[in-house]
């Protein structure tokens, strides 16, 4: 099987570059004092600040933990570290390549298959029950974010517009993923669709019919440990509950970077500017919005949410470096371990 043994080119560069000084023309457009900016940086409390890295491991730690019961259902045997592993690949493969809403789960997915041959179609549905539950989780934050910012009287008609548009594009998504789930035949007109679209372009020089027949195969077990999900709503509600503590332990970094800046903000604004920009960000459209966007997104509503700019720019710059750099660091760390470990036994099975 090919290696996704990834190398620093400057294709990879140029879009967290270009990203980085879209957000840095933001800060220019609106006049940032960036004097002020460093000044308040250099005022956090570092031990609440710090705080962060370890909300961060958690939030990865159940996130794995919630995506290894859907697996070990459907007797895909993954070890805890493994699990932990896999998803701070997938979050390093989130990170570099665009529409990142789904480059993660199929690294996670080639990562399994790797150790694991023929068990593609479970793991496929592992991810998109897990998705789907992620959705759910979303989706119901960004309602109980909203409701409490209504009932203090801190919502301006921007941000509640965006909210419900954003609830609701994610409901109706939502619900096709889960027709497509229970729908087989429209899963396999789709596949049998794209490999003739294929076949097509390149004039028949390529014979995919054995590609379509493992396609089908894949679909029809994926389809087939969606159902035994159906059936099993002790196993959906604990992972529900572990991606719930996953999804609080996120909100948390957010919010305690606001405390070391000595500067608390209520739970309602973390709830929904988190949700809003989790929201844009799983949408698969194949917009890079990791860098960049993000940044004045957040500082944009945090802003119409009552916070002064200077302090939600300065928030967004701390929040970022827990949330983006400290997880590209630590997710190319996991990824090179994981591909130099599969090269080294790959030799040792050669002698």
């Amino acid at each position: 099987m090919v290696s996704m043994k990834f190398k620093v080119t400057w294709k990879a560069i140029i879009l967290p570059v270009l990203g980085l000084l879209s957000f840095f023309v933001y800060l220019y457009l609106f006049n940032v004092d960036i004097p002020t900016i460093i000044a308040m940086v250099q005022q956090i409390d570092l031990t609440i600040y710090f705080f962060g890295i370890v909300l961060i491991m958690l939030e990865a730690f159940f996130f794995a933990l919630s995506w290894r019961l859907l697996l070990d259902f459907l007797s895909v045997k993954l070890s805890v570290v493994k699990s932990f592993l896999y998803v701070w690949y997938g979050v390093f493969m989130d990170i570099i390549i665009p529409a990142e809403s789904i480059s993660g789960e199929i690294s996670r997915v080639y990562l399994v298959t790797r150790e694991q041959d023929g068990t593609s179609g479970k793991v496929i549905a592992s991810l998109v029950t897990h998705r789907l539950i992620g959705m759910g989780t979303n989706i119901t934050t960004l309602l109980i974010g909203i409701s409490a910012l209504l009932l203090r009287g801190r919502v301006s008609g921007d941000v509640l517009n965006l909210t419900l548009f954003l609830a609701i594009v994610t409901t109706i998504s939502l619900v096709l993923l889960i027709l497509l789930c229970v729908k087989e035949q429209w899963t396999l007109r789709i596949i049998d669709a794209v490999i003739r679209f294929v076949e097509y372009v390149s004039r028949r020089r390529w014979k995919l019919a054995k590609i379509r027949k493992n396609a089908f195969e894949v679909a029809r077990i994926f389809h087939d440990s969606m159902n035994e999900f159906v059936r099993a709503p002790k196993t959906l509600f604990a992972s529900i509950f572990l991606h719930a503590i996953a999804w609080v332990f996120s909100l948390g970094v957010a919010y305690f970077v606001f405390l070391a800046m000595r500067y608390p903000v209520p739970w309602s604004v973390i709830i929904v500017t988190s949700s809003i920009v989790v929201a844009v960000k799983a949408v698969p459209l194949g917009v890079p919005f990791e860098i960049g966007l993000p940044e004045i997104t957040m500082t944009t509503l945090y802003t119409l949410l009552g916070v002064p700019f200077d302090v939600s720019a300065t928030a967004t710059i701390l929040t970022r470096i827990l949330t983006l750099w400290l997880r590209f660091f630590v997710g190319f760390v996991v990824q090179q371990w994981l591909e130099i470990q599969t090269i080294r036994q790959q030799q040792a099975q050669k002698t």
